[in-house]
């Protein structure tokens, strides 16, 4: 099963999408801005990428410049800032075998189609 967090609104989410649907047929779609994912999906996400909250954050989105820019939060105080504002979380995000990355470009997605040499 692999899933992407997908922004229909967004070419690189789009992309990303596309070249899913033509290499897999297990594929799980959440357009995350209309389902959000729940507090316990988003800090299971953040562990897969490897990531702290602030890290998964649209730093050029206009909401996080007006409102969010200049805060200290902690990660916990982050993820509350992504559930209650989504367009904030980075895009798209790819989830194949327990493993994830934001699919920013998109040879990160097609990374995970590569088997890896021992």
């Amino acid at each position: 099963m692999i899933k992407i967090y997908h922004n229909k609104q967004c070419s690189k989410s789009c992309a990303a999408l596309d070249f899913l649907q033509e290499h897999t047929v297990d594929l799980q779609v959440q357009e995350y801005l209309e389902d959000v994912p729940s507090k316990a999906e988003l800090i299971e996400i953040l562990s897969q990428l490897g990531l702290k909250p602030l890290a998964l954050i649209r730093k050029n989105e206009a909401l996080f410049l007006e409102k969010f820019q200049h805060l200290q939060l902690t990660d916990e105080e982050w993820v509350e800032v992504m559930l209650q504002n989504p367009i904030l979380i980075e895009r798209p995000i790819v989830i194949k075998d327990g493993k994830a990355v934001v699919g920013r470009p998109l040879e990160r997605v097609i990374e995970l189609f590569t088997p890896r040499s021992s």
